[in-house]
């Protein structure tokens, strides 16, 4: 299994479970944020009847070469635990390293490009956190505190704005390209992402790069045929300097321009924008991080969100955070007061998804969503909404890009604080209230 930080463990979780009520011994490695856990040894895959990868990032499957392998999302695995079991048996084929089937190929044309994105996002997501953190740490000693030079603050700014910042779009481009060309994709793909930042293109100049440069290498690795005696030379010298000075090229040329532009016009359009349209664009994050708990709707205005943070733009990344804290905790909420139409299992479901929405992770809200996606969605959303549009109405602004309310913690990590509380408990009173009114009970349920 493979994805972010919660997924992964939910999806793991719920393998096991089902994998055990069917009666069949499962063993689940993960490969989350943290890392691998609980790895499969080369004696277990070989005995191993089907292999069953859930992933929303490409992955080195050549360990299972000659394996019956099915690939899932974790999505799936986590919201469809039974169907992703059943397809397991009924569909997996025999993986052969190197080989792509005509069916493979059809459903990786219609996922790659996320899959490639959030690669590149899962590999820079220690960095703006560790980063943005080190920022927030350094306002403790005054918001331009770091502006003297030799001080503990300025060291953290250092650590925090001049180098884990710095290093956020190259790496972010870099393993986009490495995810779609592999290795030989990893320098272009970083060279292009340290252009998009020098050039003021940002983020969006960075996905640019890494797609670019990693389809360039792609395209000659299958095209530029070599005598064999220089075969050896391709990955390492050939690809890499070829679509290097592509993918440079190309991004000074034609993309740094024009992605600067519209980097520099959106910056300027939030920083100049009236309260009416901050509330709109409010409202549009705060939907679009509760439509699909921590899928790519959600990703998308985090990435967003977390892209301004480098040009000290604050106020969407305070309503992006404000807003994924709503379904979760929305949902602990509605177990509390309607404790009648949800069973014990929902009910400590309920508790948990409590903590993980005060922590930032939208997915606590997951398996409720699962369950009733009719009126758990659209309760969310409605909170989420709320709570984006008051948040940016308060003029809310926060430094670090993860955390929760731990980040309160911090101090003028966020400002102001009482407001961005206010949003917060709105939007998840609209999203529990609503919930616990339109949620039917076991027994209404089964008479439908």
């Amino acid at each position: 299994l493979s994805t972010g930080v919660a997924h992964t463990f939910m999806a793991a979780e719920a393998l096991e479970q089902e994998g055990k009520r069917l009666g069949h011994t499962i063993k689940v490695e993960t490969r989350g944020s943290v890392g691998a856990k609980n790895q499969l040894s080369s004696a277990e895959i070989a005995a191993a009847d089907i292999v069953i990868i859930a992933a929303d990032i490409d992955i080195d499957l050549a360990r299972f070469d000659g394996k019956k392998v099915y690939k899932t999302s974790t999505g799936l695995a986590l919201k469809k635990t039974t169907q992703t079991m059943d397809n397991a048996f009924n569909d997996a084929q025999v993986y052969r390293h190197g080989k792509t089937s005509t069916s493979e190929q059809a459903g990786s044309e219609k996922t790659g490009a996320y899959k490639h994105l959030m690669t590149g996002v899962s590999h820079m997501l220690p960095l703006v956190v560790a980063g943005g953190l080190a920022i927030a740490l350094s306002f403790v000693f005054g918001i331009e505190a770091f502006k003297e030079e030799g001080t503990l603050a300025a060291a953290l700014m250092t650590i925090g704005g001049g180098s884990a910042f710095a290093l956020m779009i190259p790496v972010l481009a870099g393993f986009i390209a490495f995810s779609i060309a592999d290795r030989p994709g990893l320098a272009p793909g970083l060279i292009g992402g340290m252009l998009a930042s020098s050039t003021g293109a940002g983020f969006l100049g960075g996905i640019v790069a890494g797609f670019l440069a990693g389809y360039t290498a792609k395209l000659i690795a299958e095209k530029v045929q070599l005598p064999q005696s220089m075969e050896a030379l391709k990955p390492i010298l050939i690809i890499p300097l070829l679509a290097s000075l592509i993918t440079g090229l190309v991004m000074i040329y034609v993309v740094g321009g024009p992605v600067s532009a519209a980097m520099n016009a959106l910056t300027e359009f939030l920083n100049n924008m009236g309260s009416a349209n901050a509330v709109l664009l409010g409202i549009i994050l705060g939907g679009m991080m509760c439509f699909d708990l921590g899928g790519p709707v959600n990703k998308t205005a985090y990435t967003f969100g977390v892209g301004l943070l480098a040009s000290q733009t604050y106020a969407p990344m305070a309503a992006v955070m404000a807003a994924g804290m709503v379904p979760a905790l929305g949902m602990g909420l509605a177990t509390l007061l309607a404790k009648r139409k949800f069973n014990n299992s929902e009910q400590e479901a309920g508790k948990a998804s409590f903590v993980l929405g005060l922590c930032f992770i939208s997915e606590g809200a997951i398996p409720f969503a699962a369950r009733d996606p009719m009126r758990v969605i659209p309760s969310c959303i409605a909170g989420g909404a709320l709570t984006g549009a008051l948040s940016m109405l308060f003029g809310a602004e926060l430094m670090a890009p993860h955390g929760g309310l731990f980040v309160l913690l911090i101090p003028n990590a966020i400002t102001p604080v009482l407001m961005y509380l206010v949003a917060i408990v709105a939007g998840t009173l609209v999203t529990g209230v609503s919930y616990a009114v339109l949620k039917q009970s076991e027994e209404q349920q089964v008479t439908a």
